[in-house]
Parts: structure tokens; sequence; C-alpha cells
């Protein structure tokens, strides 16, 4: 079954994460997205491990279904094509330093000029403006300098990088919901326009509790472990033989003082509000951390969740990847690969009731699809195909 983006074509000329997982989602969604790589060489994520009989896993899940095309963006020859295929496209996404596309040529300028209608996204660490915006960045970086590190890890401690590349993929993520708006705005006006997401703008639009907590106060926010700054108790406590989750934000805290057996707390007026309750913090947790190591994870999952307080466990990947929701939800998929076999990937977890998104092609080997989108989109025959090889090109 196509998916609501069938017909939709994506030049993707991008690397390792951001724009390959914004791309990604596009392809998922039904895009036909052809990913531009350097002969020889191709995209740096392929080199990164662990591999699988010599196939980047990093690079599997990042360019599923696309399909792969070499072209060398620093010759004329190569440059002459890009501007040849725009003219196909309805989407050109890049993520190079701001400024190296119009070194190759390839600006938003040059490409809108052959195609009016393009959708030209550029995903950067710190976007097209602005005194920074020539400053090459990775995740680490971004995450640093968001801020997103400085309220990250245990209370006192040092700060501490986001488990998951959140630097890049809630870039890439962005950069998806900004092409979507742009092809979108392009129905009624029938004009492309550029899209520019950063890195950096991304983790601050991540962190807009933290901005709101500092504008209205004045105070800095911190880090808190896997504390709430508003609410009191928001976070992950020992038990006897692991960790669970609770959260209460209503009015769950009589039934949470009664579950744990501390029922003079519920009349308490040092805890009468969440407010309250942050505010006395260094005098409730003590008390709330002794009483969760009492039992196991699993019998206070019993008797939170039969008094209806949100909670659950401390999951490993491993226990995600084989959980029963995941596992309903399709959120791990097997996808046939010609050397590998099956292949698990990670499901989109967009769920559509008409058109699904799905994964239903392997990521591609280099330069798989070039004389395919050569000979189909430009009209070219074997040997202009192979003239352009021999010129380096392609």
């Amino acid at each position: 079954m196509a998916g609501p983006l069938a017909g939709i074509k994506v030049l993707d000329l991008t690397r390792v994460l951001a724009g390959p997982y914004g791309t990604m989602i596009l392809c998922d969604l039904g895009a036909e997205v052809i990913k531009v790589e350097r002969p020889g060489v191709g995209d740096i994520g392929r080199g990164n491990g662990p591999f699988l009989d010599g196939v980047s896993s990093y690079f599997l899940g990042l360019n599923r279904g696309k399909k792969s095309i070499t072209v060398d963006l620093a010759t004329d020859g190569g440059r002459q094509l890009i501007l040849r295929l725009v003219q196909h496209c309805d989407v050109l996404v890049e993520n190079f330093v701001p400024g190296d596309m119009k070194k190759f040529g390839l600006d938003y300028d040059a490409v809108s000029q052959h195609n009016p209608r393009i959708i030209y996204a550029s995903c950067s660490g710190f976007g097209q403006t602005g005194p920074y915006a020539g400053k090459p960045a990775l995740d680490v970086v971004v995450q640093g300098m968001g801020g997103i590190m400085s309220v990250t890890g245990q209370e006192g401690g040092p700060p501490v990088r986001v488990g998951a590349s959140v630097g890049d993929i809630a870039a890439g993520m962005f950069l998806c919901i900004g092409v979507l708006a742009a092809l979108q705005e392009r129905e009624r006006s029938g004009r492309g326009q550029r899209v520019d997401v950063a890195m950096m703008d991304c983790q601050i639009a991540l962190l807009e509790n933290a901005f709101a907590r500092y504008f209205a106060t004045g105070e800095v926010p911190r880090a808190l472990g896997s504390r709430h700054a508003l609410f009191t108790p928001f976070q992950a406590f020992a038990t006897k033989d692991g960790y669970v989750v609770v959260a209460i934000i209503g009015t769950e805290w009589p039934l949470f003082c009664a579950v744990l057996d501390i029922v003079e707390f519920i009349d308490d007026p040092r805890f009468q509000s969440s407010e309250l309750r942050t505010k006395h913090y260094s005098v409730l947790q003590p008390v709330l951390e002794q009483r969760m190591k009492t039992k196991t994870t699993q019998q206070w999952l019993v008797e939170l969740e039969q008094v209806g307080i949100p909670c659950g466990p401390i999951n490993t990947i491993d226990i995600v990847a084989t959980h029963p929701q995941t596992q309903a939800r399709e959120m791990v998929v097997e996808v046939p690969h010609p050397t590998l076999g099956k292949v698990k990937l990670i499901n989109s977890p967009i769920k559509l009731s008409r058109t699904p998104s799905q994964v239903a092609q392997p990521s591609p080997e280099l330069g798989e699809h070039t004389e395919e989108v050569m000979t189909k989109w430009l009209g070219l025959d074997e040997d202009e195909v192979e003239k352009l090889r021999r010129s380096g090109s392609i």
C-alpha cells in the first residue's frame, strides 16, 4: 500500500545522522528518496560499527528504503547532474556546513533557478545565519551549547550527555516537519522555499519549559537526576531488586502515601501540593527512598497500578526489544537484505489508518541505483552513463 508521501521525490545530499534521520522519516512515509553519495567513499556513516558481515548496522537503520547514487559534487559534471536531477524532484535536503553548497554551485539560489517549486531543506549545527553559522557541530557539541547537558545528570554532578543523540535526532525530526509544512504550503502558492533547521535551535526548542521557568523566575535550571523541577514525586526510585519510576502530577498523593504506608504524610501541611513537596524535597526524599527499597519492582508495580498511580520499571534495551507492547505496536520489524538475510530494524512510530508508513526495503549498496536513476530520470543511455563514470562525475 502506498504511503501518504507517495509520488514525492527527495534528493538526499545528507550524511551521518541528523539529515539521514529526517529523510528516513520521509522515506518511511512513502517518499522516493535518492541518496547522493561520494563515489568510492559514500556516507561516512557506512564506516560506523558494529558491523554485520561488513555492513554497518548504523547505516542500515538510518537509510532503509532509500536509493543510492554516486555523484561527485566537486566536479562540474557532478554539479550539472544534480541541477538536472532537481528538475525532477520536490525536495532537496543537505546538511553540509553553511557555505559549502554555494562553493559547489548548488546553493538554494542556484537550485531554485532550475526548479522554482523545489523545497530546499538545510540542516546544520547553527543554521544559515548568526555569528556561529559557519561553525561545524556534532551531537555532543550542540547538546552542550544548547543547554540540555546542563540540566541532565545527577544533582551536583558533572554535565551528562543524553543517552540518545537528541542533538541530531531532534534536528532530523524538525527538518522533516519543515519539509512537510513547505510541501503543504506549495499546494497553495505553487512555489518552493528554503527550510533552515539548526541543531542548536532544536535543543532550545526541546527545553521550552526550562526556559519558561528561567524567564518567569530568573533562576537558572540545573540537573536534578531523574526528578522533575515542578512535580514531586516524579522520578526513579531504587527498589529491592531494581528501579521503578513514579509520576504524580495530580490528586494521587494520598493514594501514594497509603500504598507506601506513610499515611501521616497525607495531611502534613508541608506536602499538600506538588509545589510544597518540591520545596520540602530534602525532608520527603529520604523517607520515600527508604520505603521504596522494602519491596521489589514488580511488587510496587502491582500495588501502585491497582490504585491508578502512573508508574513503570526502568527497562534495558533488550527488554524493550521483546516487550509485549513493543511487539503489539510492531515497533521491531524484519526486513530482507540481499546478503544478510532478514535484519531487524526499528519501525516508524507513525501509525496511519489508510496510508500506513512502512519499512519495506533495506539500506542500499553504495551507488546501487545510479544507473537506474540516470536512465529513468534523465533519459541517459548506457554509453552516457559509462562516460560519466570514466570522467569521475559518478
